[in-house]
């Protein structure tokens, strides 16, 4: 019968390096399409909720467009507020200034 002893191994110290020469370009590329999307939703409820507010803001179709699509431009609006706070935690926005 084969007895196992363990051997003392020494292991170096192991870091990850995620400096590939792409990940800069992704990163500003997801910082502008993540930026223009929020501007365009907070836009667009913005809008809906001056239409909501106001019977003298805009015709009838605009009021019943506000009415029915407020909770979904809520919802984006929040999700995409969401989604932005987490990528500048992890990554940190970079609009190339």
């Amino acid at each position: 019968m084969s007895l196992i002893i363990p051997a003392d191994v020494q292991v170096p110290p192991i870091n990850p390096n995620f400096s590939a020469p792409w990940m800069s370009g992704l990163e500003l590329l997801a910082s502008y399409l993540l930026g223009t999307a929020l501007v365009v939703v907070l836009i667009m409820l913005v809008i809906a909720i001056a239409a909501i507010a106001g019977r003298t803001l805009g015709p009838e179709r605009m009021r019943t467009w506000a009415g029915e699509n407020i909770v979904g431009i809520f919802i984006a609006a929040a999700a995409l507020g969401s989604a932005s706070g987490l990528f500048q935690w992890f990554v940190g926005f970079n609009f190339g200034f």
